[in-house]
């Protein structure tokens, strides 16, 4: 496995059992995300396109 640096997202809190996620994009056309809470656990890898398009929809969505 590629050796990710991930970084929590911004809307997390530091509450613990928060729900947040963690993203790494130091790999080359690669966007890794992952559950902060199960950093052991299963890893979605992304084309940056995708995820760019990803967050593209979710910040339309905002009210």
């Amino acid at each position: 496995m590629p050796a990710y640096k991930f970084v929590k997202s911004s809307y997390s809190g530091g509450n613990a059992g928060q729900e947040c996620v963690e993203v790494a994009r130091n790999i080359p056309r690669t966007v890794a995300v992952r559950d902060s809470k199960r950093p052991g656990g299963p890893v979605v890898t992304l084309a940056p396109a995708a995820w760019g398009a990803f967050t593209a929809d979710l910040c339309q969505r905002q009210p």
